[in-house]
């Protein structure tokens, strides 16, 4: 790692005869709030030397030396344009102004206009929310989740669920990260609601390819998600009123345009509507969850910031005293923003991240608890070096110690079950990197970098070994050291090539490895999913993905048009044997098979930025399989998330100054799924005899959702209220959530199929309201 640090330094520094004479550098705000712009433009009047803000908002453009119109820019806001006599370098902080009478760009878009075709980035959406607030959702509440599920190449786990997949992936593939802590299970009751509270969210990333150096962990997707810092001018509020939901949002300068803060809660009452009930085991019952976000910031000089933040949710479902279920995730970060001069800003970050659940079961024999536990502590260093106008490196250092609780049950004596204790696994990810965005030629840019990781399996412990056929062999004691090292090197590659002004082809190349995976038999992802790290039984899961281009903008970049193919080749992947035991189970890696899994696909996205009348339309024509020696005997099958078509349209229409109008529809193919083949007699009871794994579909899914907005006038400058009314799936169509066999009660040794389906049409009415 020491070697490898070095070698960065050294193209570092090397970097530097490219570097002009004179440097401009500083941070873009928001002239009503103070907070940073992400991705904001900053560009010579003829556009011939550009940059945009990192994460934080710091930019850092090379110009030659002499008298230059520097033009910012943001989408939303005024554009603001200096005059400025660059002799030598110097710091320019700036605040935008939001545009007054602008209309919401309900749409998914990259701050720069055109910077779909002409960033060598490929396979990344960015979305604020604003952009999202008039796509209709269940419940109408605006959730991120949800959204980008209809983007190209993301996929809905299920009808309702917040769960995703990504480019064929499984869904603890996608590393999701708040404030840079991990979330897992990132979702309230049961899929049903995000995690992420939109109103504390200000920005969003989404990388589906060609993913950035600096992360590593996960094999197919990263949700990258900012917290807002805090309004550094005033005082205000924020909020909504809905049917079964309500938030809260309040933030404010500590020391005016030094510091502030942002805390923001929601809270659900199903459960309130219990206590109506003249059944006291329902009237005792608990349906809710709630969350909490807050966020410090404190400018301490121009050149140093401190950042802290944290989120905390958790459900609770319940009945009566015989039956409990809560779980919730946990997060805490603090980030120092340093920097160093004109070119190197550095960013240095401590989080903590940790999810819970816990079941209690309470009857006449039986009283026993299960209770399961992730946590990690993770230390990060980012360096940015911004060498000129064409070349940036970014280089750092990841220290991640992961512990996983897996499920115990624990029993009180008067019960009829026994306890059992699974011993904690522990795990050192020990990773650095190191990549290069640079602009050789005026049509070409590329990224590429490199990430080493090394994963340190950890006692103390008990580890088991297994034969082929799961059947335990013996077992090793661990203390506290290294039982095991993985060793991964990830290279990273994307290029684009302009065309022309108006289009450009992309390809990129990405290696990854990830070494926390979930155990799962469903493709909705539920809180009691275990999750395990690699051991002397489990290897690093590795997806080796290459994707190529082309995107096109019409008219002045007011249309967008791309088309993306892929190929992802994954190894390690992980199912079950037949009858596995997940819970509770401290020879649970004997259940596991290992094999490999392939997903390739054509994504196409068309999406209209401007007018009265915008919105997107994607469409995804995929394949994921998967192949395990012991499973129908070797061949390749359809994973469990594959879909051959995904098809989402969503439109947004301005119908006047206070009506917005909403629509989204929804088609795809149904998901692979395993049926029974046959069945036969034992007892006198009815077994069902399986064949062929995923060999079924579950029927095509279609749903068509509406909204419609009315913000009335404003008489009064510092009140805005607005009212969202809401159809979901409002054509009632009844979509298969579930569907099981059972013996005909009519037909003698007939066997009939049932379906169930979770929502019809679904009426929401929310009041929002912010001064």
């Amino acid at each position: 790692m020491i070697r490898f640090i070095v070698v960065a330094a050294c193209l570092l520094c090397s970097m530097q005869a490219f570097a002009q004479d004179v440097v401009l550098s500083g941070v873009l705000r928001d002239a009503n709030t103070g907070e940073t712009l992400i991705g904001a433009v900053v560009s010579t009047e003829n556009n011939v030397h550009a940059t945009s803000t990192n994460a934080y908002g710091f930019f850092s453009l090379s110009l030659p030396s002499g008298i230059h119109k520097i033009q910012l820019s943001y989408v939303g806001y005024e554009t603001k344009v200096e005059e400025l006599n660059l002799q030598s370098s110097r710091r320019l902080n700036a605040e935008l102004k939001p545009l007054d009478n602008l209309l919401d760009e309900v749409v998914v878009s990259a701050k720069k206009k055109d910077g779909n075709v002409r960033d060598a980035q490929m396979g990344a959406f960015n979305m604020t929310m604003e952009e999202i607030k008039n796509v209709p959702v269940l419940f109408g509440e605006k959730d991120l989740l949800k959204t980008i599920q209809l983007l190209p190449g993301v996929q809905s786990g299920g009808e309702g669920t917040s769960n995703f997949y990504v480019r064929g992936g499984g869904s603890d593939q996608n590393l999701i990260l708040l404030d840079e802590a991990t979330v897992y299970n990132a979702s309230h009751l049961l899929g049903f609601f995000s995690t992420f509270n939109s109103d504390a969210i200000k920005d969003v990333q989404l990388y589906k390819g060609g993913i950035p150096s600096q992360f590593g962990g996960r094999i197919s997707s990263v949700l990258d998600i900012a917290m807002m810092d805090g309004n550094q001018k005033r005082f205000s509020t924020e909020g909504g009123i809905g049917l079964i939901a309500s938030r809260l949002k309040i933030e404010a300068p500590i020391v005016k345009d030094k510091s502030s803060f942002m805390i923001s809660g929601r809270r659900t009452y199903a459960d309130m509507f219990l206590k109506l009930s003249n059944d006291q085991d329902v009237n005792q019952s608990k349906l809710y969850f709630y969350d909490l976000n807050a966020k410090l910031n404190f400018k301490l000089n121009d050149k140093n910031t401190l950042y802290l933040s944290g989120y905390f949710g958790k459900d609770d479902l319940g009945y009566s005293d015989l039956f409990s279920f809560d779980w919730g995730n946990a997060t805490a970060t603090v980030r120092w923003n340093h920097i160093f001069n004109d070119k190197l800003f550095s960013n240095t970050s401590l989080i903590y991240s940790d999810f819970t659940y816990n079941v209690q079961v309470s009857s006449d024999d039986t009283d026993f608890s299960i209770a399961s536990k992730i946590l990690n502590w993770n230390l990060k260093q980012d360096f940015s070096y911004y060498a000129n106008t064409n070349s940036t490196i970014r280089f750092g250092l990841n220290v991640l110690r992961q512990s996983i609780q897996p499920a115990s049950l624990n029993a009180s004596r008067s019960s009829n079950v026994n306890s059992i204790t699974v011993d904690t696994r522990q795990g050192i990810d020990l990773a650095a990197y190191v990549s290069h965005e640079w602009k050789p030629l005026d049509r070409l840019s590329v990224i590429y970098g490199l990430r080493v990781n090394d994963f340190m399996v950890m006692g103390p412990g008990t580890f088991y070994d297994f034969d082929a056929d799961g059947e335990n062999t013996g077992e090793t004691f661990y203390g506290t050291r290294v039982a095991k090292h993985y060793f991964n090197l990830e290279p990273r590659f994307s290029a684009s090539f302009l065309l022309n002004d108006q289009s450009s082809i992309k390809a990129s190349y990405n290696r990854i490895a990830q070494n926390l995976h979930q155990l799962t038999n469903t493709t909705s992802s539920l809180p009691t999913d275990q999750y395990v790290v690699s051991s002397l039984n489990i290897k690093p899961q590795i997806a080796n993905q290459g994707a190529v281009g082309y995107f096109r903008n019409f008219m002045d970049n007011g249309y967008e048009f791309s088309m993306e193919a892929y190929y992802k080749y994954m190894q390690n992947q992980i199912d079950f044997r037949n009858g596995a035991d997940l819970q509770a189970n401290r020879l649970l890696e004997g259940e596991l098979l290992f094999g490999i899994g392939r997903a390739y696909g054509l994504e196409w996205y068309f999406r209209k930025n401007v007018g009265k009348l915008n919105g997107w339309i994607s469409y995804t024509l995929a394949k994921s399989e998967r192949k395990f020696d012991e499973i129908d005997n070797g061949n390749w099958f359809s994973a469990r998330q594959d879909r051959t078509h995904d098809l989402s349209v969503v439109g947004m229409y301005e119908l006047s100054k206070s009506w917005t109008l909403g629509a989204t529809f929804i088609f795809n193919t149904g998901n692979a799924v395993t049926f029974p083949s046959g069945k036969y007699e034992v007892d006198g009871r009815s077994m069902f005899y399986y064949t062929e794994r995923n060999g079924y579909r579950m029927p095509n899914y279609h749903r068509l959702d509406l909204s419609a907005t009315y913000e009335p006038r404003k008489a009064n400058k510092r009140f805005n209220s607005s009212w969202t009314f809401g159809v979901y799936n409002a054509y009632n169509r009844r979509n298969a959530y579930i569907i099981d066999f059972r013996d005909s009660e009519t037909t003698p040794n007939a066997t009939e199929a049932y379906q169930v389906a979770l929502f019809g049409i679904i009426p929401s009415v929310t009041w929002n309201f912010k001064f």
